[in-house]
C-alpha cells in the first residue's frame, strides 16, 4: 500500500524521486487533542450573536484562520463577508470560550512519533491555522526540546489560511528543501487540500468524527484512523521511502 501511493505521488508531481527530510505537523488534531474545545468554542461564539453553527462544521472548517471561518458563515447567512469590527467581537467570544475550556491533552501516541522522528535527524516544523497564542506557547511545555519557534508557521504569518496553499508553501519555503523531500500530517480536509495543492505527500490522521473518506477525497496520499496507528507503521512507513 504504502510503495503503490508513494510513487502515485512521484508520478503526480513529476518528482525524481521521495525522500523526507522535514515533516509538518499540524497543530490541533494532531499534536494536541484540542478540536472538541475549539469546536465547541466555535458554537457558542457563532450562537451568541444569532449565527447557526454546528460541531461537525467545525471539524471540515478546521485549518481557516478565525477570520476566514466567519467569513464562511457570513457567507452563507448574509451572503457577504463580516465587517472587521464583526471578526472581532466574534472571534473575542471564541477566544473566551476556549479558554474556559479543560486544557488541551497531548494527542496519544504524537510524542511518541516525534521522538521517531528525531531520532531520524528529520527536521520538524509546525504549521497551523490557530491564532491561540496560548496553545501555540505551550509546545514548549509539552514537548520539550521538540520545536522550534523559526520552525512554524502559524495564522500571524499567512494572508491566505487553508485550504489555500499558502501555509505549506511559506513552510517549504523556510525549510529550504524540495517538495519530494516534505511530509505533511494532518488531521483537517482544509489542511489536507492546503499540502495538496502545495505539492506535498500528505498523511491524514482522522482523529474526529469526519469519515476517513473525506480525508481521503481531500487529496491525502494516506490514511490513518488514529495517531497510535501511524506511530506503530512509521518504521515500515520509512523504510519504503529509503
Amino acid at each position: 500500500m504504502f510503495s503503490a501511493e508513494i510513487e502515485k505521488f512521484i508520478k503526480k508531481g513529476k518528482y525524481p524521486t521521495f525522500r523526507p527530510k522535514a515533516i509538518f505537523f499540524d497543530m490541533d488534531g494532531v499534536l494536541f487533542d484540542s478540536m472538541k474545545s475549539h469546536a465547541s468554542a466555535w458554537v457558542e461564539a457563532l450562537r451568541k450573536v444569532g449565527l447557526p453553527f454546528t460541531e461537525y462544521e467545525a471539524y471540515l472548517n478546521e485549518g481557516r484562520t478565525g477570520s476566514s471561518t466567519i467569513d464562511v458563515v457570513f457567507s452563507k447567512v448574509y451572503g457577504r463577508n463580516a465587517t472587521d469590527n464583526e471578526k472581532q467581537t466574534i472571534y473575542q467570544l471564541k477566544t473566551k470560550f476556549f479558554e474556559a475550556c479543560q486544557k488541551p491533552k497531548r494527542m496519544p501516541y504524537v510524542f511518541e512519533l516525534l521522538k521517531k522522528v528525531q531520532a531520524q535527524k528529520l527536521e520538524i516544523f509546525v504549521v497551523t491555522g490557530s491564532g491561540q497564542s496560548n496553545l501555540i506557547d505551550s509546545l514548549e511545555t509539552h514537548f520539550p526540546g521538540v520545536f522550534n519557534k523559526d520552525k512554524m508557521v502559524t495564522a500571524y504569518e499567512v494572508k491566505q489560511g487553508k485550504p489555500h496553499p499558502e501555509p505549506y508553501l511559506k513552510a517549504l519555503k523556510k525549510s529550504g528543501f524540495e517538495a519530494w523531500e516534505v511530509i505533511v500530517i494532518e488531521n483537517a480536509p482544509l489542511g489536507i487540500e492546503s499540502a495538496t495543492k502545495a505539492g506535498l505527500f500528505s498523511i491524514g490522521v482522522n482523529t474526529g468524527p469526519l469519515e476517513s473518506k473525506i480525508l481521503t477525497n481531500s487529496g491525502a496520499n494516506l490514511v490513518f484512523n488514529s495517531v497510535k496507528k501511524l506511530y506503530e507503521q512509521w518504521e515500515e512507513f520509512c523504510n519504503i521511502c529509503n
